[in-house]
């Protein structure tokens, strides 16, 4: 008998591959028009734009530039016109089917019957997972964000800080890689706010999750962010994609907002949305 022929070797990777982050959003050339009754309307223009496991993006631009809705065709609710789209390598309705993402919405959008925990496991509920599991990751999430003892709790008992708080734990619940936030924090009040962008930091440091979001505020945008991405008027387009894992460390108080590091950050933020003609007083 012919001797046997040994296994191929594994290919082994660069060093270049090996210390490459893996790729959750990939964007390429991306376009998206809106056929209107009088004329198209674009709205996004040529995106491209890639972000690596455990980045926190922040998008910022003034408002109809398309930050909302480049997440939506992140999330498989907008269609483009044209270009490409890759969530963890499928395509947005793929990873939309699989969960691979967890959505946060402006305005907290729980159901005023279900009480805290049943909000939050309302997901595991549509996926077929069995009670105990349910409430066993309901109690995980809310403890994370600080809520634990108020799963017996409705939203209309809670204050709006709270309400967001236990839509991020509802997101969070069915462990995904993703989390899209779009400006879950702008309705609140400013101390409010300050108070979630630091529990947002520290929850983020914990589970190490993908986070895409969408702000108006250049000090959150800063604060929260290892990159932010300047867009600008419409048809929105990516003027500048500023690092600020670089210059900031990884844990943040709110007093990093006086480093001279933190200031030079929001300055470089602030010069591109004027050059961009987009800078609202």
């Amino acid at each position: 008998m012919p001797a046997a022929q040994p296994a191929p070797l594994a290919a082994v990777p660069t060093a270049a591959e090996a210390e490459s982050p893996r790729t959750i959003v990939d964007i390429r050339r991306l376009n998206l028009i809106y056929q209107t009754a009088d004329q198209p309307v674009t709205a996004l223009s040529d995106v491209s734009l890639s972000i690596a496991k455990g980045d926190f993006i922040s998008l910022i631009g003034p408002s109809g530039c398309g930050k909302t809705t480049l997440m939506r065709v992140i999330a498989d609710l907008e269609q483009p016109s044209s270009g490409d789209v890759l969530v963890n390598g499928m395509t947005p309705e793929q990873a939309r089917l699989k969960r691979a993402y967890g959505y946060v919405f402006q305005a907290p959008a729980l159901y005023p019957w279900r009480n805290v925990e049943r909000n939050v496991t309302l997901p595991l509920e549509i996926m077929g997972m069995p009670a105990a599991e349910r409430r066993t990751r309901a109690g995980e999430q809310l403890e994370r964000v600080g809520l634990a003892g108020f799963e017996r709790k409705f939203p209309w008992q809670l204050s709006g800080g709270m309400q967001q708080r236990v839509s991020i734990a509802r997101a969070l619940a069915f462990d995904p890689d993703l989390l899209l936030m779009d400006e879950p924090f702008g309705a609140l009040d400013e101390i409010t706010r300050d108070h979630l962008n630091v529990n947002l930091t520290r929850l983020w440091l914990r589970t190490r999750k993908t986070c895409v979001f969408v702000t108006h505020s250049i000090a959150e945008a800063v604060f929260l962010s290892t990159r932010i991405v300047v867009m600008s008027p419409r048809p929105g387009r990516i003027l500048d994609v500023i690092d600020c894992a670089r210059d900031l460390p990884r844990e943040r108080t709110l007093g990093i907002r006086e480093s001279p590091e933190f200031q030079r950050i929001a300055h470089r933020v602030r010069e591109g949305l004027m050059e961009g003609h987009s800078y609202d007083d």
